[in-house]
């Protein structure tokens, strides 16, 4: 089963406590901070199912989403927006392969989904992608979970449970690769029964001081790393971590 395939039905159902609203107006205020240009149409890298994208567009920003998966999509897709937004535009593809039709002022990349790239090669890739269509003086903001955040979770197991759908998480992390893997049994109802789906999904725990590198090789420049929805530098016990940079 592909990424996402069983988890998007049930993904905004999983995730109601990840306070959206809240990081949409940090995000919001970053742009505004950060950005060397004014800002009008924003990428939305790696969407998911939309639920930025569209806080985003009643924010006022024209939004383009691209994920990898048609699931997320399809329930990015249902999603309306606030009267007097423009509904965002969705594109099917991959991080390192994004192709768009012209150039944004701004582009985020939320919930660390940037740690799902766990080859040097791909994360480059994607840098580039992102510089080609981002305009000069544009502004990128990401965040990633903190490598000691995936370090901590070797071992662990979780158990999310709602009222039609319950989630069970094992996770494990190799030293070597620093890459942790969540495997994932979901159970859902449908119908008079319950259907199960196993997921396995991989996050490398990316130092803030490679993403810097990297970001400085692909072109991007004023290189800042922020707390947790917070105006200020990371502490050292942060569980994620949101960068800020601007393509030069």
């Amino acid at each position: 089963m592909s990424c996402y395939e069983g988890l998007a039905a049930s993904y905004d159902c999983l995730t109601e406590d990840v306070g959206y609203e809240r990081r949409a107006a940090f995000l919001q205020k970053l742009i505004e901070r950060q950005s060397r240009i004014p800002v009008h149409t924003v990428l939305d890298l790696a969407c998911g199912t939309g639920t930025m994208t569209c806080l985003l567009a009643e924010a006022g920003y024209e939004m383009i989403g691209v994920d990898v998966s048609e699931d997320m999509l399809a329930e990015a897709a249902g999603k309306q927006v606030r009267t007097g937004a423009v509904p965002p535009i969705y594109l099917c593809q991959s991080m390192d392969r994004l192709d768009l039709y012209g150039t944004v002022e701004a582009a985020v990349c939320c919930l660390d989904s940037l740690n799902y790239l766990t080859d040097v090669r791909a994360l480059r890739r994607t840098l580039h992608r992102l510089r080609l269509f981002i305009a000069p003086g544009g502004v990128f903001l990401f965040d990633i979970n903190a490598p000691s955040k995936l370090r901590a979770l070797d071992g662990q197991i979780f158990l999310d449970e709602r009222e039609d759908v319950y989630c069970v998480w094992r996770t494990e992390f190799e030293k070597r690769s620093r890459i942790c893997t969540f495997g994932m049994d979901i159970f859902r109802r449908e119908g008079d029964g319950w259907q199960r789906y196993g997921e396995e999904h991989r996050e490398k725990a990316w130092e803030v001081e490679e993403l810097a590198a990297l970001l400085r090789e692909a072109g991007f420049g004023h290189i800042r790393t922020w707390g947790d929805c917070r105006l200020r530098a990371p502490r050292p016990d942060e569980g994620r971590i949101y960068f800020s940079c601007i393509r030069e």
